[in-house]
């Protein structure tokens, strides 16, 4: 049983800025320290076959300079690979490209930080959500690494992450706390919750409201 309150307290959440290839580009981070080492992380996020089992199914040529593939999502080029600290990878998906970068770092008690930044561009998408539908679809794909690393499987449910009462009020919490970095970022707050706000909807829509 996944304790989604425990994996929310341990998500560290910032939204800044930096300069991509084609110009200003919004960073959206998210940090969690996992109980095992950075090896074992590395190959988690890395071996295709286990891959799979707590993320998406991954084909291409896993390589530097190679392209990647994940079944029903995005895709791109591997920029960087340099186990087991660093990875970055270009990121498309309907028809945006953005960049992800994974550092990992051990810590003195042999557990690993993982550090995962998604720059994305100023777009229409990002003016109607922000950070929040950048940060609660990785906060989701880091619980199933979680529990990944802690049984080797995956998570037993999936579909539960966005549909059972916790999973849902993890996202709610989730995309209120993306709102609280954006506003931190110095975004005005109201345009920072009601970008929140409708990452919400979009995760976890109002069951009542859906119904009517």
């Amino acid at each position: 049983m996944i304790d989604l309150i425990a994996e929310f307290e341990r998500m560290r959440r910032r939204v800044g800025s930096d300069t991509g290839p084609g110009g200003p580009v919004h960073v959206v981070e998210v940090r969690r320290t996992y109980d095992a080492p950075a090896g074992d992380v590395w190959e988690a996020c890395t071996d295709p076959e286990r891959i799979a089992r707590w993320f998406l199914p991954v084909s291409g040529d896993l390589r530097p300079g190679g392209r990647f593939q994940l079944e029903g999502n995005a895709g791109g080029e591997i920029l960087e690979c340099a186990p087991p600290s660093r990875l970055a990878v270009s990121w498309e998906f309907v028809g945006d490209s953005s960049l992800v970068t994974l550092a990992l770092t051990p810590t003195e008690s042999g557990a690993t930080e993982l550090r995962l930044r998604h720059a994305v561009g100023d777009n229409d998408h990002w003016a109607t959500y922000g950070p929040g539908a950048v940060g609660v679809g990785w906060e989701l794909a880091l619980v199933g690494l979680a529990e990944h690393l802690r049984t080797g499987g995956g998570v037993d449910d999936p579909e539960a992450l966005t549909t059972s009462p916790e999973g849902r009020a993890f996202i709610r919490r989730s995309a209120a706390d993306w709102g609280a970095a954006h506003g931190a970022a110095g975004v005005p707050a109201a345009v920072a919750e009601e970008a929140a706000a409708r990452t919400s909807e979009a995760y976890a829509p109002d069951s009542e409201r859906a119904r009517s």
